[in-house]
């Protein structure tokens, strides 16, 4: 008893030591990843608590499915070279979006930006200042590593925010990775038939009787709806495009107007 009292006190002492050599090659990446992994588990935690309160509760609110603006909610315009686009941005349920996207479109950085990847029946593209899919950063970029280290901010998932058509979602390259890229789905198929009532609430399954892209639910997040212009969001994605999804005429954001702002606490 004795022998596997002190072979169990070993290994106890050998894991600990492997932790401690770990935290002593790594560094801070040591510590990020754990703290990371720490959240990821909670994320999932309240990910599946909300999920379950959309399903249940009689009176849920899913703010896409109301053309008028919230006192919580943004509203912008977005004018471009084939017309306007009016949405209202959701901050209760996504401010880091939000924040990002208000601020860099009052200071300017969309405005000659071209929808550099444009599918038609799914979603048409934008936000990258070099017109390729590979640029683009957050506000907090380079100013604040506790929300963006380098890679891009958090996804902000929600039980109540889906890719409907005419939702406005952050693009990414991988789970919390956002940078300035945003896209507006524009899928007109009925893809209510293959969503499960134990995934999604019901109100949701009958918007996207309209269109979306429920395949991307849960990978990229959704902040914002439009309210006017889907007819030009139809005509951008109609454009023909060249072998990488590229408009072949230029579609640039003249500018962005803030038709409601939004005042974040800090």
């Amino acid at each position: 008893m004795k022998k596997l009292a002190l072979l169990g006190l070993s290994v106890i002492l050998f894991l600990a030591g492997c932790t401690d050599i770990q935290r002593s090659l790594r560094g801070d990446d040591y510590v990020d990843s754990s703290l990371s992994a720490s959240s990821s588990e909670a994320e999932a935690k309240r990910q599946a608590t909300e999920l379950k309160e959309a399903l249940t509760n009689k009176n849920a609110h899913f703010p896409q499915l109301s053309t008028e603006v919230a006192k919580d909610e943004a509203q912008v315009k977005i004018t471009t070279t084939a017309g306007d686009i009016t949405l209202k941005l959701f901050p209760k349920y996504a401010p880091l979006a939000v924040e990002n996207f208000l601020t860099h479109a009052k200071e300017g950085y969309y405005n000659g930006v071209i929808f550099h990847r444009v599918i038609k029946n799914f979603m048409i593209q934008t936000g990258d200042p070099k017109g390729n899919g590979t640029g683009g950063e957050s506000i907090w970029n380079g100013k604040d590593k506790t929300i963006d280290a380098g890679h891009g901010f958090k996804n902000e998932i929600s039980a109540y925010l889906y890719n409907l058509r005419g939702a406005l979602a952050m693009a990414n390259s991988g789970a919390d990775t956002n940078g300035s890229q945003f896209y507006i789905n524009q899928n007109q198929t009925d893809s209510s038939d293959q969503l499960s009532s134990k995934r999604y609430p019901a109100q949701i399954i009958d918007a996207y009787k309209k269109g979306g892209n429920p395949s991307l639910d849960g990978g990229y997040t959704v902040f914002g709806q439009v309210t006017e212009g889907m007819e030009v969001v139809d005509k951008i994605a109609a454009s023909e495009t060249d072998e990488n999804n590229k408009p072949k005429s230029e579609i640039k954001i003249q500018k962005i107007e803030i038709l409601k702002d939004y005042s974040f606490k800090k």
